[in-house]
């Protein structure tokens, strides 16, 4: 029995989608879901025009659509299809395999990116388990994007052949230049992916053990690694996030940077949030300020975690001192009643500090950071302009970094990500 076989029996939203069977060589599957996508070509081209690894790599589209969808949308997924099928046609020397699957509109409830994403991810563990290649990788992308050259060799080398490495998030940059958009869309994608760098960077300032980018269109994982995981949520959106969280505390997560994706930074309402939807409503406010979370939030988790390994030898009255002494942000979002049960938890269910403070991590994960930060921001603090903000935490990371340019200072924060 092939090693997702029961697993998929359970899991799957779809019986099996290819019936060509996966060739042995095979180690990347790429998988695209699209939805009113017509002109997924150009990514198509992007991906041929890549240099081939040395393993076979194998590209799933998913083109789909809820109940909901507008009938504009449902055209232009039978013309993303039409699209696939002429390119294919039209590429028969192509390194690699390609195959495109339509979920017309889909009757299952709560249809969105997290079931595509899910239906494209569960038939390459398909193939993989089939092929009897647990450790074949599998890779997240949008249709909208393009990649660098090297973005198939990159993932080769650097993930599926180190068997220390499971998973990873693969370097990306928005377009914040050129001729494709309006100049006022890369204004606002520089601001807005400065937001996403600094909230990560921020994360790691204040201990947080696993700052990583949580981007659907630039993340990859071994096939065993998803399974084990539990494959792709059902989300509608932000299905990115919480499979990523996911794969954090088992290890062998890392940023892959030898690479990079090109997202698009162009306006969508393909889902409910993310980048698309808070470009229509960050253009909407025809603003050149971008308001994100107060450097003085990320200084109270800094001030949680930095010795937080200290509470596997405390008792409960010591316990109760050391909630005393937590930032009172942070005691308004987490109660003592909830804190004390979730710390004597942890502590009866490790045996060292460092098993602790991992298992501290699992509980005061990256979800739990987002809710206490939405929650400050109501209570305590008030959103900062990101350019203020980002400027500040490089001060208190010892950069010497002085500049109120979003566009330099993102250009900084690039840097930092691209050699983290």
């Amino acid at each position: 029995m092939a090693f997702a076989t029961l697993w998929l029996e359970k899991k799957a939203l779809f019986p099996q989608l290819v019936e060509e069977p996966s060739e042995k060589s095979t180690g990347i599957i790429v998988v695209i879901p699209a939805f009113d996508e017509p002109e997924i070509a150009k990514l198509l081209d992007s991906l041929a025009s890549c240099t081939p690894p040395s393993c076979g790599v194998e590209i799933i589209v998913i083109v789909n659509a809820g109940l909901d969808a507008a009938e504009e949308s449902i055209l232009n997924n039978r013309l993303c299809v039409d699209s696939v099928i002429k390119w294919k046609s039209t590429n028969p020397g192509c390194f690699f395999r390609l195959f495109v699957f339509d979920t017309g509109r889909s009757l299952i409830p709560g249809w969105g990116a997290g079931l595509a994403r899910k239906t494209g991810m569960d038939e390459a563990l398909r193939r993989f388990s089939t092929a009897g290649n647990p450790e074949g990788v599998i890779v997240s992308l949008d249709a909208d994007c393009t990649v660098e050259k090297n973005y198939f060799t990159s993932v080769c080398n650097d993930l599926l052949y180190d068997n220390d490495k499971c998973a990873c998030s693969i370097y990306f940059e928005h377009p914040v230049s050129g001729t494709e958009f309006p100049e006022d869309v890369y204004r606002h994608i520089t601001l807005y992916e400065l937001h996403m760098r600094y909230f990560v960077r921020g994360m790691g300032y204040s201990g947080f053990p696993w700052p990583f980018h949580t981007i659907g269109s630039a993340m990859a994982v071994k096939a065993l690694r998803y399974m084990h995981a539990g494959g792709m949520n059902r989300k509608q959106a932000g299905e990115d996030f919480y499979f990523i969280r996911k794969l954090l505390p088992a290890g062998g997560y890392f940023n892959l940077n030898s690479t990079t994706v090109f997202p698009s930074p162009r306006k969508s309402f393909r889902v409910p949030f993310g980048t698309g939807p808070s470009m229509i409503r960050f253009m909407e406010k025809n603003e050149n300020i971008f308001f994100s979370y107060n450097i003085k939030a990320f200084e109270e988790l800094k001030v949680l975690f930095c010795d937080i390994e200290k509470l596997f030898c405390f008792g409960s009255e010591e316990t109760k001192n050391h909630y005393r002494n937590i930032p009172e942000g942070i005691r308004s979002f987490i109660s003592y009643d909830e804190w004390l049960p979730a710390i004597d938890e942890i502590r009866r269910n490790t045996s060292s500090s460092v098993s602790f403070r991992k298992r501290f991590f699992v509980w005061f994960d990256m979800l739990r950071i987002v809710r206490y930060l939405n929650h400050v921001h109501k209570n305590h603090f008030t959103k900062q302009n990101i350019t203020e903000a980002s400027g500040k935490l490089l001060l208190l990371n010892g950069d010497s970094l002085e500049c109120d340019d979003p566009r330099s200072l993102l250009t900084y924060y690039r840097l930092l990500d691209k050699n983290t």
